[in-house]
């Protein structure tokens, strides 16, 4: 049974949230499309999360159904270097995984905190590469509630966004993605994670957060314009903008999402005002806002 009204707080990266009406963990892809399924015939409304890295949850909470994507397998094929992974596996787990076994492809994602298929999601990416380069088929069930294949052309994968964040694919659920690597060198692969897990560590803060909040503007740099802004370290209630790069907002210890989002607000319209600059979301908002808005 699902748990009733539980605080999406402790699954969040951010760690704020209110509470969900109902909460549930799926192990496999067979109980994702059950949860997916029924909710639908319940008409509620149906979130489906990963590690929670790149939401933030409001404090109203979010009314209907989240489904925790913990559905872990994971197989590789050496003849082509492809790997099949279910969307609930951890992007960071796979990228040490598949460069332990010398295929190359995967290894900018070892920093990242969430799972594949919220990977795809986002179209994640960080040192010039990016899921757009691996992905070669996504199974999803659509809203249909058949279980289908997609191919990258059909993924509409482009700078921090995919098919699954258009408002017309928002019904569907990521079950698993075939990725094509290629081969390399263990030692090489291990010493090049080293590093950018280096220059991962140097440059973003630890204090809980959900990543780069904002896109970068073509051409720009979403931090370096929200630092000119003098908006560096800037803070409301217990959310900062953090000290050590400026587009990642920080929960200092106790904020609440309005906290976050006020301070979202904030930065935009500075950088409107100063720059002429309209910054994009990178994270996504999620739940029932005080404007009476919902995501």
């Amino acid at each position: 049974m699902p748990l009733q009204d539980e605080p999406l707080s402790r699954h969040t990266s951010y760690r704020v949230g209110g509470p969900a009406d109902f909460y549930t963990v799926i192990r496999n892809e067979h109980q994702l499309c059950g949860w997916v399924v029924l909710a639908r015939e319940l008409k509620l409304p149906c979130l489906i999360m990963g590690r929670g890295t790149n939401l933030l949850v409001a404090d109203k909470g979010f009314r209907g159904l989240v489904v925790e994507n913990r559905a872990l397998d994971f197989a590789f094929d050496d003849t082509s270097h492809a790997v099949h992974a279910e969307a609930g596996v951890p992007v960071a787990v796979l990228a040490r995984e598949t460069a332990a076994r010398g295929y190359a492809g995967l290894e900018w994602a070892i920093g990242i905190p969430g799972t594949i298929g919220g990977a795809i999601v986002s179209n994640a990416g960080a040192f010039d590469g990016s899921m757009a380069d691996l992905v070669r088929r996504v199974s999803i069930l659509d809203q249909a509630g058949q279980i289908r294949g997609l191919t990258p052309r059909e993924l509409s994968l482009g700078y921090r966004t995919s098919r699954f964040r258009e408002k017309a694919s928002r019904g569907e659920a990521i079950l698993s993605a075939d990725l094509s690597l290629a081969p390399e060198s263990t030692e090489v692969l291990r010493r090049r994670m080293i590093a950018y897990d280096s220059l991962r560590r140097e440059r973003q803060p630890t204090k809980p957060s959900a990543g780069s909040v904002f896109k970068n503007p073509p051409g720009l740099f979403a931090g370096q314009l929200i630092e000119e802004a003098g908006l560096k370290g800037k803070a409301i209630g217990e959310a900062q903008v953090s000290p050590k790069h400026a587009n990642y907002i920080v929960n200092l210890g106790s904020a609440k999402a309005e906290d976050v989002q006020r301070l979202i607000s904030l930065i935009r319209e500075e950088l409107w005002t100063r720059f002429d600059v309209q910054l994009e979301l990178e994270i996504e908002l999620v739940g029932e806002w005080g404007n009476g808005e919902v995501h």
